[in-house]
């Protein structure tokens, strides 16, 4: 992402986070003078989604720092923490909503439905521009993601809320209420467990999708390469993978090892790996397998 569109994103989702804790600020007060429930749960979702793109804001600024000698392989990884953060709020947030919503259906209170609605309105339009100012930049990284699904979200829930503020209004089914907030609770539920499993196989470094048996029989295919073995495959971030692997050679000068960690690193871009770091050995492996010592 170059820094001009750093910073377009930056303002847009500065003004998404002012427009968020406004809104959040109204459906609380909202909320509380209607008595809906589904109206506070969405100023719960909406106060989550300005501090998520607030984490995210930080996160990105802080991704853009350099590496240093303590941070060698730099600061990338903020985003995806970000993420995990974000998608643990969401998971946390829509199982107490649902335990609400369970105490709503059996204890019914009386709904104000037209402040709900005309609160929910309000809510609703500022979502829709929330979501507006983040779509163009949601494919860019797990961490905006996160922020736009939080706003995607707050505004099906919203639209929800909405309907809901409708039924009570013409026919007093305050069932509604706690029903809407099972349904957003469901959505925030299946949304946020998505990237939460996502920023955790990043943070604990589990293997990108990759087939090694191609890669040990590419490697394998260089002229002078006995056997690969001993691979391992991370990610940094959202779209840097770095891969490790030994490589068992003939015994050669130095030059003609060289050559052949130049062809590996060149062959294995095919595969979207960005870094590449090889270990040449003479007679090291017995095993031939992708683990060494083991088929």
């Amino acid at each position: 992402m170059g820094h001009h569109n750093h910073g377009e994103l930056k303002g847009r989702m500065a003004f998404s986070i002012i427009l968020n804790l406004v809104i959040t600020i109204a459906e609380v007060i909202g909320g509380i003078l209607s008595g809906s429930l589904s109206l506070l749960s969405d100023s719960l979702h909406n106060f989550s989604d300005a501090m998520s793109i607030l984490a995210s804001y930080f996160a990105i600024k802080i991704g853009e720092r350099k590496a240093n000698e303590k941070y060698t392989f730099g600061y990338r990884r903020a985003e995806i923490l970000v993420a995990f953060v974000n998608s643990a709020v969401l998971v946390g947030v829509s199982l107490f909503l649902l335990v609400e919503a369970y105490g709503r259906f059996k204890y019914p209170k009386p709904i104000g439905g037209p402040l709900m609605l005309a609160v929910a309105l309000t809510g609703l339009a500022a979502n829709v521009i929330s979501v507006l100012l983040l779509h163009g930049h949601a494919h860019e990284s797990m961490n905006v993601r996160s922020a736009y699904l939080h706003l995607m979200g707050d505004t099906l829930s919203s639209v929800a809320v909405v309907i809901g503020g409708v039924l009570i209004i013409k026919w007093n089914l305050t069932w509604v209420d706690p029903l809407v907030t099972v349904l957003i609770s469901l959505y925030i539920l299946r949304e946020g467990y998505e990237i939460l499993r996502g920023s955790v196989e990043v943070l604990m470094e589990a293997s990108p999708e990759l087939d090694l048996g191609a890669i040990k029989r590419e490697v394998e295919s260089i002229p002078g390469v006995r056997n690969a073995h001993h691979f391992h495959a991370w990610r940094i971030g959202e779209k840097e993978i770095h891969f490790e692997c030994h490589v068992e050679v003939d015994d050669m000068p130095v030059s003609a090892g060289q050559a052949i960690v130049d062809e590996v690193e060149e062959r294995l871009r095919k595969y979207g790996i960005t870094h590449v770091t090889v270990q040449l050995e003479v007679d090291r492996c017995e095993g031939k397998g992708v683990i060494c010592g083991k088929e």
